[in-house]
């Protein structure tokens, strides 16, 4: 079946998509696949805004593919009475429960017209047929591995200076990647504190007055900190790393992550390897988000959810003060069921 594109034009169901994520664009149905979330999120922002550019309009409806309900695809895909376009994104996709894959197959049939269908699966082996269905029908399918050596960090850095139309120098490029390279989020934000921050060329100079001392302060060791409940060494990390040009957006993503982990554990029974394929997480991940869960009642862990909600919308600009917002979801994670 051919679809019109937000722009207008024709996409034929036999026509391969564009793989990349820096590179993708609208399409009928797309599958952000692997377990990259900046990566996924970054190119369903990117198919988001280009929608929008050619069909403002358009409606975002959002739902997860593990608590469907049957018959929701269909609906939401429905024409509207006034014939807006419609981009729909379903995350999940590695806890997917029968009624989604029913539906999705169905639908992968005979996909709508004037709907962009943006699929996100964080890994594992829930959905092969989904899949396959996806790749037998050719839609756009973006591999969101995660950028584990340092040369594919330091193409990143460069590529996002380049895009910006800033330069920086290969000597500050390996410098920032051992400052903050160990996660792509923190990464990212310090590429655009830079450039936020400073005009013309990046030096290596540069790099070490705004990250000098941070390999010892990341992000995800203030969080691995908070959750062993090391309250005293998790607040000095985050000051350490805040007072030397950390951005705070990606260490409460950093803390986010870690107490996701341990919330899905919580409770639930079986085998490391069992949990890992159904929950989309290596078994290590299983096992480390198991011991940290021992710290936390339900009471507790609803504590530290509703304080990194609070967090994340005032380092995004609801408070004057985020630095505060921060160091009480450290403090409320570390202190467990204190």
């Amino acid at each position: 079946m051919a679809t019109r594109s937000p722009a207008g034009r024709s996409t034929g169901a036999g026509q391969q998509q564009p793989a990349s994520w820096r590179e993708v664009r609208p399409a009928g149905v797309v599958l952000l696949s692997g377990p990259e979330e900046y990566l996924a999120s970054r190119a369903a922002e990117s198919i988001r805004a280009q929608v929008r550019t050619a069909q403002p309009g358009a409606e975002l409806v959002r739902f997860d593919a593990g608590s469907y309900d049957a018959g929701t695809l269909t609906m939401q895909a429905s024409p509207s009475l006034f014939g807006d376009w419609k981009i729909i994104e379903v995350a999940g996709l590695a806890q997917m429960n029968d009624a989604f894959l029913v539906d999705a197959l169905a639908y992968l049939e005979d996909p709508a017209p004037d709907v962009v269908l943006v699929m996100r699966h964080s890994g594992g082996n829930r959905g092969k047929k989904l899949f396959d269905a996806i790749k037998a029908a050719k839609a756009t399918v973006v591999d969101c591995q995660p950028l584990k050596k340092d040369g594919e960090k330091a193409e990143f850095v460069t590529t996002e200076f380049r895009l910006a139309r800033r330069r920086i120098d290969p000597d500050a490029v390996r410098a920032l990647v051992a400052a903050v390279g160990s996660q792509l989020p923190e990464l990212a934000a310090a590429c655009q504190q830079l450039m936020a921050d400073t005009a013309g060329d990046i030096s290596a100079e540069t790099v070490e007055k705004y990250y000098g001392g941070r390999v010892e302060a990341t992000g995800f060791k203030v969080a691995d900190a908070a959750l062993a409940g090391r309250t005293a060494q998790a607040l000095s990390m985050l000051r350490h790393a805040l007072a030397t040009g950390a951005d705070p957006v990606p260490i409460v993503a950093a803390l986010a992550m870690k107490v996701r982990a341990v919330a899905k554990v919580h409770g639930v029974r079986g085998s490391s390897m069992q949990l890992a394929k159904d929950l989309g997480m290596a078994p290590w991940q299983v096992d480390q988000a198991r011991k940290e869960a021992q710290r936390f009642s339900s009471e507790a862990l609803a504590r530290c959810i509703r304080a990194l909600a609070e967090a994340d919308a005032q380092v995004k600009g609801e408070s004057r003060d985020p630095v505060y917002a921060v160091e009480r979801a450290v403090t409320v994670i570390a202190l467990g069921d204190g």
